[in-house]
């Protein structure tokens, strides 16, 4: 089942001129796949992985995302809709350093208020422990590795049970052994899980391992 459907997706970009950074894009994603968009920079790739992040709504085309179409949407509309069902993981971990692992991943969960906070506590626990982070739980955010962090906003991101986990070079600032443990860990997160994992990378071989490479060139998808 395709949980992701992007047909004829145009963007552009009109400073300092006009300029076409997408070009009739078409794409399908299906559910509990691990997918990688890679290219050179300048090629599109973070561009239209913000359209499918539901964070820019000025394109042409229709994405579809689990069945819901996205263009035309409100905002409020597509921020309730992120909050429920995409989470996000950045090439910079983006947790607040005077907090704790667990209560940074608490953090979305708390704001989205699904469920009591004990219940988002031991939730939140029960993904450092599957992420291997939770023995660092109670320990400020700026105390942690490079590599725990990420494994800590990994856990954040999924902690309101989303559709999908959107990361934008995601092993970017990781050295190769810590690339290597977050790649298992989405590959795990897919394949275990069925989660739907949707990343931009530079890393050849972090791509080649992936379920499929949507690879860009010049704002559009190369055969």
């Amino acid at each position: 089942m395709n949980l992701i459907e992007v047909r004829n997706i145009n963007k552009y970009f009109y400073q300092p001129t006009k300029m076409q950074v997408l070009n009739n894009v078409d794409l399908d994603i299906e559910k509990g796949h691990f997918v990688s968009i890679t290219g050179k920079s300048g090629s599109g790739k973070s561009t239209l992985l913000y359209l499918l992040s539901t964070m820019d709504t000025d394109f042409e085309g229709s994405i579809r995302i689990n069945s819901e179409e996205m263009q035309g949407k409100r905002n409020r509309w597509l921020a309730d809709f992120r909050n429920h069902h995409i989470g996000f993981v950045f090439q910079f971990h983006y947790l607040l350093p005077e907090f704790t692992a667990l209560r940074n991943v608490m953090l979305p969960a708390l704001k989205l208020a699904r469920y009591p906070p004990a219940e988002i506590e031991h939730r939140a626990m029960d993904l450092l422990q599957l992420l291997g982070v939770d023995a660092q739980a109670n320990k400020r955010a700026s105390l942690l590795s490079g590599g725990q962090q990420q494994r800590v906003a990994i856990a954040r991101a999924l902690i309101n049970e989303p559709l999908i986990i959107m990361g934008d070079e995601p092993t970017g600032n990781l050295d190769s052994q810590n690339a290597a443990i977050v790649f298992d860990l989405f590959r795990q997160l897919s394949s275990e899980r069925g989660q739907t994992i949707l990343t931009v990378t530079h890393d050849d071989d972090f791509a080649r391992r992936s379920d499929k490479v949507i690879h860009l060139v010049d704002g559009r998808i190369a055969d």
